[in-house]
C-alpha cells in the first residue's frame, strides 16, 4: 500500500518511552517542525493534564505516535505499550491519531544531533521530530481512535520503515 503526504495541520508527535515522552510539533501548514521539551512521565492523569495544556497552547488538532516495530515490521512489547498509551491519550483528548514506525528514530536522532547516551530528554524529542518529519512525508492521515482497528496479520502500523 503506497503512503502519501497527509493534509497539513498542527500536530503533536510523541515518542513514548517508559520514563520520558519525546515531543515535537509542527505548524498548521506542516512546514516547520519544532522539538519540544520532553515530558518526564508521571501517572497517566498527570501526563494527560500536561499534554492537554500543550495541545491547547499549540493548537494541535491531531496526534502522531511512534511505534517501535522490529526489523520485520512486527510489534514489539514496547510497541504494544505505545499503542495503548496513544489510543488512551487520543480518546481523552478527543483527537485523531496516526502511527509511524520508529524502528531506528532514536539511533538516527543520536547520529544527526550527537545525542547518543543523552538522558535529559533531548534525544527523545529529537527522535519525535524525526518521526514527525517522516509522517509529514508519508502519512497516514490521522483517524479517530474508534475508526482504527488492528487487523490480524497486518502488524501494528501501515507505515514504511
Amino acid at each position: 500500500m503506497a503512503s502519501h503526504a497527509p493534509q497539513p495541520r498542527s500536530v503533536l508527535c510523541l515518542d513514548v518511552g517508559r520514563r520520558r515522552i519525546g515531543l515535537a510539533g509542527c505548524d498548521p501548514l506542516g512546514i516547520s517542525i519544532t522539538p519540544l521539551g520532553a515530558l518526564h512521565r508521571g501517572s497517566f492523569p498527570e501526563d494527560l493534564e500536561r499534554l492537554r495544556a500543550l495541545v491547547a497552547r499549540r493548537g494541535a488538532n491531531a496526534l502522531v505516535v511512534g511505534l517501535p516495530l522490529d526489523h520485520c515490521g512486527q510489534a514489539t512489547d514496547q510497541a504494544v505499550h505505545c499503542r495503548r498509551y496513544g489510543e488512551r491519550l487520543a480518546r481523552q483528548l478527543d483527537l485523531p491519531l496516526a502511527w509511524v514506525n520508529e524502528h531506528t528514530s532514536s539511533w538516527e536522532a543520536g547520529e544527526r544531533h550527537g545525542l547518543h547516551g543523552d538522558r535529559s530528554g533531548a534525544l527523545d524529542s529529537a527522535a519525535a521530530a524525526l518521526l514527525l518529519e517522516q509522517w509529514l512525508r508519508e502519512g497516514p492521515e490521522p483517524r479517530p481512535v474508534s475508526a482504527q482497528t488492528m487487523q490480524a496479520g497486518q502488524g501494528a502500523v501501515a507505515a514504511s520503515s
